[in-house]
């Protein structure tokens, strides 16, 4: 098991997400973020490599703008050696790394321009991984989109943009989140049927929305539809319900007592778990002790 945390380390003094206003493009502007943002992204790699934190979700803002079609710039080739050098870090130590483009990524959208629009960015985000040089269990998590008023025709649509418009590149990385609305984790099977997609599974948004599994049954259900040769094993997301808040926000800081609770529902299965809370690496540290003495990490 490994245990992360989303994008943005709170510790240090750097972000690696900085980005600029559309209006302020220039190619200079850029070449200068997405150096400082590289240069953040490696501190914050050696803090969690140091910290025994080897599961970590890359910010998607590390190339400002990078799918949009102001940018023409050859960024790629421009920072080759950088990104390199950061998946031979990732590698040599043992970490696992995902991106989560944000929700204007909707596959199954009826607008063909939010198509194409989330397509670019999965392109952009899947190169990052490339460039990395990292393997295929380094993924790419969506969510199923919206309804429509028509979940099943909806589902059709995700599966045919899926096959027919994808590039390999991103369909060897893409995976799908159950969200605290819409797609249950039955659904999510249902697109896994219809693509073969893995399934993020998200414990809040279970509890959120679901078809009355029980908790240890629906990780399990999740963990069968990854292929651990070029999948790796099941990646989740974990949270808790804040207390008086709107049904599915997170909460600010880890709930010990409730994390032991779920690390021993779950025993047998084996996941690597990304903490979305709000307090980022400081809940991490404890989940890290949590699973440590339940024997579930590796000292």
């Amino acid at each position: 098991m490994k245990i992360g945390y989303p994008c943005i380390n709170q510790t240090l003094d750097c972000s690696s997400s900085r980005t600029f206003r559309l209006a302020s493009y220039s190619e200079e502007r850029l070449l200068e973020t997405v150096e400082q943002n590289l240069a953040c992204l490696q501190r914050i790699l050696e803090y969690n490599v140091q910290h025994n934190l080897l599961f970590f979700r890359l910010t998607s803002d590390l190339v400002p703008f990078a799918s949009h079609e102001i940018n023409r710039y050859n960024w790629q080739d421009h920072f080759k050696s950088t990104f390199r050098e950061l998946g031979s870090y990732i590698r040599n130590n043992n970490m696992r790394i995902s991106m989560h483009p944000d929700q204007f990524v909707v596959l199954n959208s009826p607008n063909g321009q939010t198509v194409k629009n989330s397509i670019a960015e999965l392109v952009y985000q899947g190169s990052i991984l490339d460039l990395m040089e990292l393997d295929t269990t380094a993924k790419l998590q969506i969510h199923g989109g919206g309804a429509y008023g028509d979940k099943p025709a909806a589902m059709q649509r995700f599966a045919e943009v899926y096959h027919t418009s994808l590039p390999e590149a991103v369909k060897v990385r893409l995976c799908v989140e159950n969200d605290d609305r819409t797609y249950t984790l039955q659904d999510c099977l249902q697109l896994h049927e219809l693509t073969g997609v893995p399934i993020i599974f998200d414990n809040l948004h279970h509890e959120c929305v679901n078809n009355g599994e029980p908790m240890h049954e629906a990780v399990a259900m999740a963990a069968a539809t990854w292929d651990a040769a070029k999948d790796g094993i099941l990646m989740m997301d974990y949270s808790a319900q804040s207390p008086g808040e709107r049904k599915g926000k997170h909460v600010q800081s880890i709930q010990e007592e409730a994390f032991h609770d779920f690390l021993v529902e779950t025993e047998g299965l084996n996941m690597d778990i990304m903490l979305e809370i709000k307090n980022k690496e400081a809940s991490a540290l404890k989940a890290v002790e949590v699973a440590r003495a339940l024997g579930r990490l590796k000292v």
